[in-house]
Formats: C-alpha cells, sequence, structure tokens
C-alpha cells in the first residue's frame, strides 16, 4: 500500500528528501510523475486516468508535505522500510489503508519508475 500523510504533520521536511522516488512534496507544490523517475511519455495513474509524466498536477494538500500514491513504493527495491516514516518525527507517515498494493506491484512500480 501506498504511504500516505496525515494532517497531524508539522511541516518539518524531515520526510521529503529522503523519498528515492521524489514522491513526496512540499503543501500547495504542483507535481509530476518524470520528477525524480526516469519516466517519460504517458503514464497510466491507479485510477486508469493516463497523464504525461511531465503534466504538472494539482497539489494533493496545500496545508502539509503529501505523498503522491502512484509514485510511492514503500521505498520497495531501495530499502527495508519506509524512509519517510522511519525520519518523520510525529509519526504522520502511515500506510494508507484505501491503497493496499502487493509486493510485487510495488517493485514492479519502482521498476518502472527508474528503468
Amino acid at each position: 500500500m501506498a504511504i500516505i500523510i496525515t494532517d497531524e504533520c508539522i511541516n518539518c521536511g524531515a520526510c521529503e528528501p529522503e523519498c528515492p522516488n521524489n514522491a513526496i512534496y512540499e503543501g500547495g507544490i504542483e507535481w509530476a510523475m518524470a520528477d525524480g523517475t526516469t519516466l517519460s511519455g504517458t503514464y497510466t495513474l491507479g485510477g486508469g486516468v493516463e497523464v504525461d509524466a511531465d503534466q504538472r498536477n494539482t497539489p494533493i494538500s496545500n496545508e502539509f508535505y503529501f505523498i503522491v500514491p502512484d509514485k510511492c513504493t514503500e521505498c520497495m527495491g531501495f530499502h527495508e522500510e519506509p524512509q519517510c516514516a522511519a525520519v518523520c518525527p510525529v509519526d504522520c507517515c502511515v500506510p494508507d489503508p484505501d491503497r493496499r498494493e502487493s509486493e510485487a506491484v510495488l517493485l514492479a512500480r519502482q521498476a518502472r519508475l527508474h528503468a
């Protein structure tokens, strides 16, 4: 499953540089699938929507840091545990109960993001 950042976030920014997929953004910042990845062309998001990898998208949160679920691999293929959760001083980086994904799905996403 993807990791989410809850509204208990204190906006310390400790999580952002730890993400190997560049899936974490400061609140209010537009994001793109291509940011920090090798993606180009079109990419199909989890909901089936196709986007251009370079397309700037609306921030998921304007108030606190957020994780783009389609870029999150729970650090699979890089680390043994999600690094955002490991460094978060207030434990607000938690598994998203609404987005349960298998290890195979997470590893396939990691391979696609960093081909």
